[in-house]
């Protein structure tokens, strides 16, 4: 059975190349076997990249169990060259030139693609998947989509007995770019200063800190585990005690 996911989301994050590009790793460890290991880890999928238009949102192919990309070689390059979009295909892990892993399940062949796809900046995109590959992706949209949309729709009114967006849609998207870049400046606040970060989030990375630590000298870094973008909305208690530890 073919299963098609319709854009997929993820905050706001991940920017990444738009050329043809390949990955080969041929073994992973596992990261569950032993006793108090951490849960799996993503593994780095091979891939294959068809370039194509960037503001439209790509095309993912998700081969069945064992397959691999290339039975989508052919469906993908008539794809790309017949929408102008970036088509994508993918080996699962202990399939194709993807590394091999004792950890198998649904959930860490999402948590794969949710470590992929922002890397290439490929989000949002339409995801379709043939059998193992269509439950992947329609878990995928499931652990993905609620909580984007739920934060989304608090923006929903009624006005004169329809539905309008409180935003100004239009102002914003004429400047994202803005938003989603921080003002260079060459003053420093010394200053206390806690930054709070979620563990499954990608807005900050560590080659972000050096630039933290020059604006704010006395920063504190902390990160809250289990946690994506929004941390009070996932994990308040754990909110509540950062910003009480820091405050005392």
């Amino acid at each position: 059975m073919l299963r098609c996911t319709r854009a997929w989301r993820l905050p706001l994050e991940g920017l990444g190349p738009h050329s043809p590009s390949f990955a080969r790793v041929p073994v992973a460890p596992s990261s569950s076997g032993g006793r108090g290991e951490a849960e799996p880890r993503p593994l780095p999928l091979s891939y294959s990249l068809l370039d194509g238009e960037a503001a439209l949102p790509a095309v993912i192919f998700l081969h069945g169990l064992f397959g691999c990309k290339t039975n989508f070689n052919s469906i993908a390059k008539a794809f790309a060259q017949q929408t102008g979009r970036r088509v994508l295909t993918v080996d699962a892990r202990n399939h194709g030139n993807s590394p091999h892993s004792p950890d198998m399940s649904y959930e860490i062949m999402s948590q794969d693609l949710q470590d992929l796809l922002p890397q290439l900046g490929l989000v949002p995109c339409v995801v379709v998947g043939h059998s193992m590959g269509g439950r992947t992706a329609m878990l995928l949209a499931l652990q993905r989509n609620l909580a984007v949309r739920q934060h989304l729709l608090t923006n929903l009114v009624e006005v004169d007995g329809r539905l309008a967006w409180r935003l100004n849609l239009d102002a914003l998207a004429q400047h994202l770019d803005k938003l989603l870049t921080f003002p260079q400046r060459q003053e420093s606040y010394l200053g206390p200063t806690l930054f709070l970060l979620g563990g499954n989030s990608q807005f900050v990375h560590p080659s972000h800190h050096p630039e933290i630590m020059r604006l704010f000298p006395r920063a504190q870094i902390q990160t809250v585990p289990n946690a994506g973008h929004w941390i009070h909305a996932e994990r308040p208690q754990d909110f509540i005690d950062a910003i009480r530890g820091f405050l005392v």
